[in-house]
């Protein structure tokens, strides 16, 4: 199943595979997006569909060096190149919205931005910072009701740009401990107003960018990724974790998105995402529905024909294999990636694998 083509709600997929959202820290140039990277994602356009590396709606949310953002003129100039590279290969390509919040250092940001979380909670590890090393995370200021306010309008202008800038559409990140998890994570949000405290209240921002980006771009433009249990960042489990969740889903599925992407990190030796939860997200979502985690053909494969998923995601595969499903298709040896490579500059690492071809 896994090569066969898929509708995406309308979306015409040339196969069932996905490529994984992954930072890359290549946008170099006031985070804009360039044709190194415009290369990087063609070499990849057989996929069925690529996500694109966490991308900030706002200046608030450049936590990281060199991450793309997409919230002005330049911005879109520069990921038209890639989705213009993307669809002369014939290939389907969204991008992901990754506000960092308080996975941040203020250095990292541009002038006049601010580090912000759902509270003034710091999280824990440290953030690389060009020319300082790894430093601290900055303690983030806790977000008013007005902060809210804009940053959910920051998410609907910046899926508007998107659309602008050639995108099939977007994905938001509301996993890995960003943002959106931030608010949806009780081990994260303190708040004790009506965006904390129960499994609504700490539903609720996640559900009003939802509909913020569907009242802009339409719900079959809008994608989610979640990572109930995921402990990246300081998120982790709790209480009620299955059934908020549960309601979250069955509230995106009502505004009928264009799927749901869920994450587990247990490859990478993190605690599993519970089965039952995984069974219980997919019923909840009358829609096309994402796995990802530690896939290869066999078990991609297995997940399809069993009905878990209507697609699978693959991420480190593809950043040493650009012609990933052609060697998946040949049971075909991977290329093995350059872990010192992941998120320096330039085109090591990077746009230089080999093919089958060459």
């Amino acid at each position: 199943m896994i090569f066969e083509p898929f509708s995406l709600r309308g979306l015409e997929l040339a196969n069932r595979v996905v490529m994984s959202p992954l930072t890359r820290s290549r946008a170099v140039e006031h985070n804009t997006s360039n044709r190194l990277m415009a290369t990087y994602y063609a070499q990849r356009a057989t996929a069925g569909l690529i996500v694109t590396e966490g991308t900030s709606p706002s200046p608030n949310g450049l936590g990281y060096p060199r991450i793309p953002g997409l919230f002005n003129r330049e911005h879109v100039a520069g990921w038209r190149l890639v989705t213009d590279a993307v669809h002369a290969q014939g290939g389907k390509i969204v991008v992901q919205l990754m506000h960092t919040g308080r996975v941040s250092h203020i250095d990292n940001l541009p002038a006049g931005a601010t580090v912000m979380g759902p509270s003034s909670a710091v999280c824990p590890g440290e953030m690389q910072v060009d020319g300082k090393g790894p430093l601290p995370h900055t303690a983030p200021r806790a977000m008013t009701e007005d902060d809210i306010a804009a940053t959910v309008q920051e998410y609907a202008d910046a899926a508007r740009l998107a659309i602008e800038a050639g995108f099939d559409g977007i994905e938001l990140h509301a996993a890995n401990g960003y943002q959106l998890e931030q608010f949806l994570n009780a081990n994260i949000n303190l708040r004790t107003d009506g965006y904390g405290v129960t499994a609504e209240g700490r539903n609720r921002f996640v559900l009003e960018v939802a509909r913020a980006a569907v009242a802009a771009i339409g719900a079959d433009r809008v994608g989610i990724r979640l990572s109930p249990y995921g402990v990246v960042n300081a998120a982790g489990a709790y209480d009620g974790v299955d059934e908020q969740y549960i309601e979250l889903v069955a509230e995106l599925s009502r505004l009928g998105l264009l799927y749901v992407h869920v994450l587990d990190h247990s490859a990478m030796g993190t605690p599993p995402v519970p089965v039952g939860i995984k069974a219980a997200l997919r019923a909840a979502f009358d829609g096309p529905f994402i796995a990802a985690g530690g896939f290869d053909k066999t078990s991609a494969e297995q997940a399809l024909k069993g009905g878990q998923a209507d697609l699978v995601a693959f991420g480190r595969p593809f950043i040493a294999n650009p012609d990933l499903v052609e060697r998946l298709r040949r049971d075909a040896p991977l290329n093995a990636p350059d872990p010192a490579t992941f998120y320096t500059p330039g085109a090591k690492g990077y746009t230089d694998y080999p093919t089958l071809a060459n």
